[in-house]
């Protein structure tokens, strides 16, 4: 059944509150200049489909830029398709693997498999149908609800657009089926979206165009947290200990964490104030390169020989010692399009309590609640906050938001060249960008590289902060969506 979201309310959007912080005012007054003269030429409501309302960047993105999309004078509409066939959820999952060319999700897509995307797609269209006017413009995000457009059409004339937010840079016969599969639904569409030249199909090459994704500097997760906040959001949380009375009640649901004898319960003290922390936040995703990291920090762990100690400072040495490793990612539990989740994390925790007891002791392994979007965002924020280092180790990575959110918090990140992250990170300048992000031994020599560095981590990371500013926020975003509704006005 498809669900019409409301963003919540609390903690009212308003563009002057962006425009009284004094990094801001200057490219919200551009913005809202852009805006006054789109609003003249568009009419219409924009509605943003996707497959959850909760977990992913889409998710993530899509409440602030409806309610400013609204405050700039553009009515904004969210919706959310859903299926009761487990069945169409595997099938787009396939899709999204095979799209960063991973040939081992079996590259034969049937004609079976075309009809139960069209399928899904006519049951949610003729259920958006009810809601939409013509003249309504309609962006569909990723494979999910890509059979959508055409129904949609037929039924009422609106614009529609495909937003990509995933691929590669190199094609493979994976990807090439992919493609091929979805290009009669694509064919559907008045314009695409990608983030990134190099994930467009040659057949869409003459009516695509460029959207990087971005982040909210004034969200939960990504607004400057004091002392005092921080510390109350791991304490309320479960992830730190209180030593004091704290002014806030615990949150409806705890972090939990995985224990060296396999139980998850909250974490408790995990060294989040007092430790050097390697950081990295993300869904439970085989491409997210989870376990060359974990084999990258148990060889870190494992450098203290007495040549490599003789090499090293004693302030070098005491902070390889005590750091720590702690992976952040979704409850599974919560997320309803993404169904290998569950067995990837069960994967990931299977690798841990396979791991000697001393070096348990040294990882975290952390389930974070979805019940609330808001509760989870500022758990995700302090975290970033305690982190010395933060990774992004993808395989591949359609954009990669954590790595915004990281810089825009003055961290130096290291991550990939997976096209989304290096497009975001200039190696040597905002952070470290792994060649081969399976290999646990370059993987280590670039942690022990930055962590005994600090000097050089403050320098890319101040770097990092002001490339956020000028290329990723949310601002630039909206201003490249006025251009895409202008194109669509002018083009009927």
């Amino acid at each position: 059944m498809l669900k019409l979201v409301e963003p919540e309310q609390s903690g009212k959007v308003a563009l002057d509150v962006y425009s009284a912080d004094a990094r801001l005012s200057a490219i919200v007054r551009g913005l809202t200049q852009q805006a006054a003269l789109a609003t003249r030429q568009f009419q219409g409501t924009v509605w943003m489909i996707n497959s959850t309302a909760t977990g992913g960047g889409v998710a993530e993105m899509m409440p602030t830029m409806l309610k400013l999309l609204n405050e700039l004078g553009i009515a904004a509409r969210w919706a959310v398709i859903d299926s009761d066939r487990p069945e169409f959820f595997r099938l787009t999952k396939r899709l999204h693997n095979l799209l960063h060319g991973q040939i081992e999700a079996g590259i034969d897509l049937s004609s079976e498999d075309a009809q139960l995307l069209a399928e899904v797609g006519r049951d949610n269209a003729e259920q958006l149908a009810h809601h939409i006017k013509p003249g309504d413009t309609i962006i569909v995000h990723d494979p999910q609800p890509v059979a959508m457009a055409g129904i949609l059409k037929k039924l009422v004339p609106v614009h529609t657009v495909w937003r990509c937010h995933i691929g590669v840079d190199e094609r493979n016969a994976a990807t090439r089926a992919a493609w091929r599969f979805l290009q009669p639904f694509l064919s559907e569409y008045d314009r695409t979206v990608f983030s990134a030249p190099e994930y467009i199909p040659s057949y869409l090459a003459d009516h695509a165009m460029l959207i990087y994704p971005a982040i909210d500097p004034n969200s939960h997760k990504n607004r400057e947290l004091t002392v005092h906040k921080m510390v109350g959001i791991l304490c309320n949380s479960g992830c730190q200990t209180p030593y004091e009375p704290l002014l806030t009640e615990p949150f409806n649901e705890l972090v939990r964490r995985i224990q060296p004898n396999g139980d998850i319960v909250p974490p408790g003290e995990i060294g989040l104030l007092f430790r050097p922390i390697i950081l990295q936040v993300s869904r439970w995703d085989r491409l997210k390169g989870f376990k060359p990291l974990l084999d990258a920090f148990v060889k870190l762990k494992k450098i203290e020989t007495p040549r490599r100690k003789s090499a090293l400072s004693p302030r070098n040495q005491q902070r390889l010692e005590l750091c720590r490793l702690i992976f952040a990612g979704p409850d599974p539990r919560g997320v309803s399009d993404d169904p290998e989740g569950k067995e990837v994390f069960n994967e990931i925790m299977q690798s841990y309590l396979s791991l000697d007891e001393l070096l348990k002791t040294d990882i975290a392994i952390l389930l974070l609640p979805m019940t609330s979007r808001r509760e989870n965002a500022l758990i995700v924020n302090a975290l970033q906050y305690c982190a010395s280092l933060v990774v992004q180790n993808s395989l591949r990575e359609g954009f990669g938001l954590t790595v915004t959110e990281a810089m825009w918090k003055g961290h130096a990140v290291l991550g990939t060249r997976a096209v989304g992250i290096r497009q975001q990170i200039r190696d040597g300048i905002d952070g470290c960008l792994t060649h081969d992000p399976t290999d646990s031994d370059e993987i280590a020599g670039h942690l022990a590289g930055m962590l005994c560095s600090p000097g050089q981590r403050f320098a890319m990371g101040r770097s990092a902060r002001f490339r956020v500013y000028e290329s990723f926020l949310i601002f630039s975003q909206l201003g490249r969506y006025l251009d895409l509704f202008t194109v669509l006005k002018s083009a009927g």
